[in-house]
């Protein structure tokens, strides 16, 4: 059984964009372009014509937080970007930084 990485833990953690993924950035948006790869996908593609490349949107705060993922900042220093840029707009916010990178992290879009 996996070990749950505690509240504590993931605040020191340093999270880092995946570098095969691509993503672009327009006016403060970012978008990451993820290719469906693989042969259900091809079948799907063929099939119900699905998409080669899905657009996945970001909203307000990923948005923010996603071209700082160097690998150099934790996720507490991450925190406080948030915190200046937001306020109180983004609180609680260590709670929802933590579940945005479980999230990105489960899909391989990051590497902790």
């Amino acid at each position: 059984m996996k070990k749950q990485k505690t509240t504590t833990n993931y605040m020191v953690l340093k999270p880092s964009r995946n570098p095969q993924l691509k993503w672009s950035e327009e006016n403060g948006a970012v978008t990451l372009e993820l290719e469906n790869k693989g042969i259900m996908n091809r079948i799907f593609q063929f099939l119900l014509r699905k998409p080669k490349i899905s657009y996945i949107h970001l909203e307000e705060i990923g948005s923010f937080v996603w071209p700082l993922l160097d690998g150099e900042k934790t996720i507490e220093e991450l925190g406080v970007l948030v915190k200046e840029n937001f306020g109180e707009k983004a609180e609680p916010i260590y709670e929802r930084l933590i579940q945005y990178f479980k999230i990105l992290e489960s899909h391989k879009f990051i590497v902790m």
